[in-house]
């Protein structure tokens, strides 16, 4: 009788089958489709800069700074010991430094300081590697490079603060900007009444002395959302004789001395802890008139349409980054005697999140470079005025998708704190409720086709590029236009618009950008009546390999 080996024994300590964190990487070199991206619209000169950037954000202690910051969120100090007013926020020294990163870098201004073609391409891949690593440092910067259109409505004001706005030196003391080597700016809009019906705003401001642009006023009244209220100014909204108007209200007065403005406390929010969100009063607080009186929102939406750009270029990051945790780990992780990332079903629910990265990446980065030309280009500012709302509306949706997906990947292992996926799937719905949820972002399509019909047939003309290639592409596109020529799309049918054109821009930038492969398995997946809702449900003979390889080089 043949004699059997006997078993293996382990200790409880042994450690068997674990993938290692997703660390020591860099995040450019590994991400083929936003570097195709990046040298397709114009951008290709920030390589060199991306590929440092990529390495020093993938090092494990950078990664862990991000972790450090959510973890010891802020702490508000509405007083001192003494009881005396004081109004700060206390941040842990990580988000500190993840800030001084992005603004060395000029995340918050790399536009405004290089003029030059691409710039916003540019600027939006450094703003997407420094994304991954925390969501909530990510506010303050956006702010601060979107108010500068805004700022430049009123030179005055210009000349003032944006030396300081544009510096890259980070300067977080509470200090009057006279005293400061840097600025950061924040936004306080929404009321507790009104939400995004910023018309309900009951906020008033009077003059201290003549009306107009650039004057000094007087404000008393509250903001439900002003998010990183440790800002050194912010653009507000609030009401005049002649109707809502926008204000500079900064946090110290001209004389040196604490603006009335008022943290009342901080919201305790589901994700984006390491940044504060606060509730605000304005009591008798100095600001400046920002353009004409009554022509608030107006002249604030130019701030608006650079934060919602960002909106799409964050939501794609944070896809990017738990399409990467879940790649890597099931590229380790072993079930049932093979790898996870060689299972069939696995590889196609991985080749179709890596897809949705791609998609949302080429749309992403094609609507910054409409951002950079659209100054000299009116069809690229039509292109913007439509693709905006669309691409805001699309990609932070998806993203919440994807983000839940990659989650379960890791099963188990993806839904406790110690993995970044957990605070990745808290995080990643900030940005579609941020600068207008859906609803607003699909009205604001329909009030665009309407105002500006130009800007609709700006938009057919570049989809129809792409035909001959894909018939369910070709497809799509028939209904799209369709539905865009009628003009019978009603406000109730406003969200199937959205979805229809941002799909259509999606598979168009494939169709001519991106290998068949992938272009294909987006068509495939999304258009047509074949589609399906969940990931995974990629056709037979999908080439998944061709895909993953892509999404995780070797």
């Amino acid at each position: 009788m043949q004699s059997q080996s006997a078993p293996t024994h382990y200790t409880p300590e042994t450690v068997l089958n674990q993938s290692t964190p997703l660390q020591d990487y860099n995040l450019y070199t590994q991400d083929v489709a936003l570097q195709e991206a990046v040298r397709r619209e114009g951008g290709a000169w920030i390589e060199a800069k991306a590929r440092e950037l990529g390495a020093l954000l993938g090092r494990q202690e950078t990664l862990y700074l991000g972790e450090l910051a959510n973890r010891h969120t802020p702490v508000l100090y509405t007083h001192d010991r003494f009881g005396h007013r004081r109004d700060e926020v206390e941040y842990h020294p990580a988000y500190h430094e993840l800030m001084r990163l992005g603004v060395s870098y000029a995340t918050h201004a790399m536009p405004w300081r290089e003029a030059r073609p691409g710039s916003q391409v540019a600027r939006g891949a450094l703003m997407m590697l420094r994304h991954q690593v925390d969501e909530g440092t990510s506010c303050p910067l956006t702010m601060t490079f979107a108010v500068v259109p805004t700022l430049r409505i009123q030179p005055n004001l210009a000349t003032q603060w944006e030396p300081r706005v544009l510096s890259t030196t980070y300067d977080p003391r509470y200090l009057p900007l006279t005293e400061k080597e840097g600025a950061l700016f924040g936004m306080a809009m929404t009321e507790r009444q009104g939400g995004s019906d910023v018309r309900a705003n009951i906020s008033w401001a009077v003059p201290e002395g003549p009306r107009g642009p650039g004057q000094s006023y007087r404000i008393t009244g509250h903001k439900w959302f002003c998010s990183a209220p440790m800002c050194d100014a912010f653009l507000t909204l609030a009401q005049t004789e002649a109707g809502l108007s926008c204000f500079l209200l900064p946090r110290w007065t001209p004389d040196g001395a604490h603006n009335g403005f008022r943290i009342i406390r901080l919201k305790d929010k589901l994700g984006n802890r390491s940044n504060a969100s606060s509730e605000v009063e304005f009591h008798n607080a100095w600001a400046q008139l920002v353009g004409e009186e009554g022509r608030g929102v107006a002249t604030i939406m130019e701030m608006v349409r650079h934060t919602r750009l960002d909106c799409a270029l964050g939501s794609a990051a944070t896809l990017r980054r738990a399409v990467a945790e879940a790649l890597h780990h099931a590229g380790w992780r072993e079930a049932f005697g093979r790898r996870l990332i060689d299972q069939p079903l696995m590889a196609n629910v991985l080749a179709d999140l890596a897809v949705e990265y791609e998609a949302a990446v080429a749309l992403a980065m094609r609507l910054a470079r409409s951002f950079d030309a659209a100054e000299n280009d009116e069809a690229e500012k039509l292109f913007s005025r439509i693709v905006t709302p669309v691409a805001k509306y699309w990609i932070t949706k998806r993203a919440i998708a994807v983000t839940t997906e990659a989650l379960e990947c890791l099963g188990g292992n993806g839904y406790v704190e110690e993995t970044p996926l957990a605070r990745l799937f808290r995080d990643v719905p900030v940005n579609s409720v941020w600068e207008g949820a859906g609803n607003i972002q699909a009205l604001d399509l329909l009030r665009a086709m309407r105002k500006e019909p130009a800007a609709m047939e700006v938009v057919i003309d570049e989809l129809r590029q792409a035909r001959g290639q894909q018939p369910l592409y070709d497809a799509h596109l028939a209904n799209v236009e369709q539905e865009l020529h009628s003009g019978a799309v009603s406000e109730a049918g406003a969200r199937r618009l959205a979805e229809g054109v941002a799909l259509a821009i999606q598979a168009a930038l494939l169709i001519q950008h991106a290998p068949e492969a992938v272009a294909t398995a987006f068509c495939a997946g999304r258009l047509g009546e074949g589609r399906r809702f969940g990931f995974g449900g990629l056709p037979d003979g999908t080439p998944f390999g061709a895909i993953l390889a892509r999404a995780w080089p070797a």
